[in-house]
């Protein structure tokens, strides 16, 4: 790329993505893996052949039908002028930035976060500064209105759940950073419906604040990762602004008739939650015996702990045919909560790691060549 006239901003710069690897249990991308109901996999089929008839049309550019549908999904009195849906959420969070941050602009993220957030604000110009948590990666409305009022960004970013902690946020924590900023605030609920029972939503705080978006996505809870539709809710002036930016016909026909067909199947869907978050509990209760710890979760993850060096147990775990994210906190992995099957997987291949090394997981250490 030497030749190219490259921005120099990006030079040097890798693209973003997670390992894509041919293993037998791949628990590093947070995808649902239950299966789609048939039932739905059929009525989608039969939904996108009707619609392929006009494929030699463009598809409604504002999305109207399923903008609505979403809105009746989310509920708290929200309507489609206050809804907008791209092709996943990190187009949304590109539409947000494109509107509200760019050259000579700022976003503000408190990693470990979403690592998309800073990736995106390099594309759209904008200067992404790094906020940091504690040191148990918590946040508090004191935390994140000092480091608002240190830097002055233009657009700040929330994750409840968060990614890769897991941890959600007070809803105190998101009223202090609104009232702290004249800018946009964001707050990224990609996992919001695997938080535990009575964690609140930030969709109960849009009312009044027209500078707050809720970013929400049907990878996750809705297992619909292959659909790439991630949507956000906002004052409808939110909505009017990231039209400014958004390409014309950016949703195809085809994902706007799968994504209104999936949503007529949203209990069915959702019912996969609550076997993923008693294998969440699960995971969390097993890693004691091995010596690990982690942090609580609210999403269909877990952040393990513990052991000396992370790439060590990575590795350990990939030969035994078991994917997990190193997500680049020296100590620490994240594994996707799964199927049963998946888990107990996971667990085999702590145990046969322990059986081959003579260790305690959290013993692992590189080899002696490798230490520094």
């Amino acid at each position: 790329m030497t030749p190219l006239p490259l921005r120099p901003d990006l030079r040097g710069a890798t693209p973003y993505g997670a390992p894509q690897l041919d293993v037998a249990v791949r628990l590093n991308t947070n995808e649902n893996s239950h299966p789609l109901p048939a039932r739905l996999l059929s009525d989608i089929a039969a939904a996108i052949g009707t619609a392929a008839a006009g494929l030699n049309r463009y598809p409604d550019r504002e999305a109207s039908a399923l903008r609505a549908d979403l809105a009746r999904y989310l509920a708290h009195g929200l309507t489609a002028e206050q809804v907008w849906a791209a092709n996943g959420s990190n187009e949304v969070i590109q539409q947000l930035l494109q509107a509200f941050g760019g050259a000579g602009r700022s976003s503000l993220g408190f990693t470990p976060t979403y690592s998309m957030h800073p990736i995106i604000s390099a594309g759209t110009g904008t200067t992404f500064v790094d906020g940091r948590r504690e040191a148990d990666f918590a946040l508090t409305a004191a935390h994140v209105t000092a480091q608002i009022r240190d830097h002055r960004p233009d657009v700040v970013f929330l994750c409840s759940p968060n990614n890769p902690t897991g941890t959600a946020l007070d809803l105190d924590v998101v009223m202090a950073a609104y009232d702290a900023t004249a800018g946009m605030v964001v707050v990224d609920e990609a996992y919001a419906e695997f938080a535990r029972p009575g964690t609140p939503s930030a969709l109960t705080l849009l009312p009044g604040r027209p500078r707050l978006v809720v970013t929400r996505t049907m990878s996750k809870a809705f297992g619909m990762a292959g659909l790439r539709l991630g949507y956000l809710a906002a004052d409808p002036a939110v909505v009017d602004s990231v039209r400014l930016v958004r390409l014309p016909y950016h949703l195809s026909t085809l994902t706007q008739v799968t994504a209104r067909v999936a949503l007529t199947h949203a209990p069915a869907l959702l019912d996969t939650v609550a076997a993923v978050t008693g294998q969440r509990d699960r995971i969390v209760a097993g890693l004691a015996a091995y010596g690990l710890t982690s942090v609580p979760s609210d999403a269909n993850f877990v952040l393990f702990g513990g052991m000396p060096d992370a790439q060590v147990l990575w590795q350990a775990l990939l030969e035994h045919g078991v994917l997990v994210r190193d997500v680049g906190l020296p100590g620490w992995l994240r594994v996707t909560v799964g199927t049963e099957s998946e888990v107990s997987a996971f667990f085999d291949a702590l145990d046969g790691i322990v059986a081959l090394s003579d260790h305690a997981v959290s013993d692992l250490a590189p080899p002696a060549a490798d230490r520094s």
